[in-house]
């Protein structure tokens, strides 16, 4: 059997311009890749590259070429097929997920079943979703939280001088559990100072408040904080997972840094391994590539898998986070189909 190998790069914009403590962003270039059986049968996968890993959409067309002659012919063969994309081309994390999800939506269409399914997995075991409010002025911010009300949970974007103030006003609006992302924004000394405020604010845990290497900062918070540390930035791959034991409560995979499905359940295996939690988060992305992760989600403590909610229009459909409810597609492979 061949695979035949396709892409195209597409243009998502969110709602609002979306701000992180890194910078804001409100079109995102993203690329749909398609691989082709003998029979025609498609398996889709979606890249959303990030600066920050070293990645945009150019790049990420550049690796595919690279990446096509390594394809299986048999897209069962998943596992020798992640190794040899990666010794192929290191690093270019999202060009490899796209892949990964690709084959197991190719694997998933063959065999008539949806992926969770395949994995043996309970929809309804999944948590429910938060859904994030990015940086932004006061007026917004208040705004966002309103427009979110049907949500249950929030993630707060922080990571600027004006956290306090960003923070009593999510709380003027609403009372119900919001968790807080400084996105590697503060120093040490910015995190020891803020950890009064986050606890009186009712804050039910902190994501990557520390630079990405500062594991012994990370060390000392967490023995000064009662509130859960969970590490993003901090942890990429499995291999990140024993470093962080005794620095964080928990770990946050994306797909789009991890590269692959199968190392994103590796992470989940290690993480439990260490008693750590595990959480699932996303870059701005398509429904096509949220449902990837989304399937994995019954295995996990915390989701925070928003992207697609976050857009002006989506162009694919298939899991989804009303209510932060996650709902799973029963379609086979991924589920996703194009609006």
């Amino acid at each position: 059997m061949t695979l035949r190998l396709s892409s195209e790069v597409f243009e998502i914009e969110t709602a609002y311009p979306f701000g992180i403590a890194r910078g804001t962003h409100q079109r995102y270039g993203r690329v749909w890749v398609r691989l082709t059986d003998d029979d025609g049968m498609e398996g889709w996968g979606e890249a959303d590259p990030s600066y920050y890993y070293g990645e945009t959409a150019e790049t990420v067309v550049a690796a595919l070429a690279a990446y096509a002659p390594a394809l299986p012919a048999d897209p069962f063969d998943l596992e020798a097929a992640e190794a040899r994309l990666a010794a192929t081309l290191k690093y270019n994390p999202s060009a490899r997920s796209a892949l990964s999800a690709a084959l197991h939506d190719l694997v998933g269409k063959r065999l008539g079943v949806p992926l969770w399914k395949l994995w043996g997995l309970d929809p309804a075991a999944a948590p429910l979703s938060s859904f994030t409010i990015g940086l932004d002025t006061l007026e917004v911010i208040r705004k966002k939280v309103r427009e979110a009300a049907a949500y249950p949970i929030l993630k707060v974007k922080l990571g600027t001088p004006d956290d306090r103030a960003i923070l009593r006003v999510v709380r003027e609006e609403t009372d119900k559990p919001i968790r807080v992302d400084a996105n590697a924004g503060w120093t040490l000394k910015d995190a020891m100072q803020r950890l009064p405020l986050l606890e009186e604010m009712g804050v039910e845990l902190i994501e990557q408040p520390l630079a990405p290497d500062d594991i012994d900062g990370l060390r000392v918070l967490r023995a000064a904080s009662r509130l859960p540390i969970i590490a993003d930035e901090s942890c990429r791959t499995a291999a990140d997972v024993p470093r962080l034991v005794g620095a964080v409560d928990g770990v946050n995979i994306k797909l789009s840094k991890c590269g692959s499905l199968r190392e994103a359940i590796r992470i989940v295996r290690v993480a439990r391994a260490h008693h750590l939690s595990v959480m699932v988060g996303c870059m701005m992305e398509s429904s096509l590539g949220i449902t990837a992760a989304a399937h994995f989600t019954p295995l996990l403590d915390y989701v925070d898998l928003d992207g697609a909610a976050l857009l002006k229009h989506d162009p694919f459909q298939g899991a989804g986070i009303e209510g932060g409810r996650v709902t799973l597609p029963t379609l086979p492979g991924l589920g996703v189909t194009r609006r």
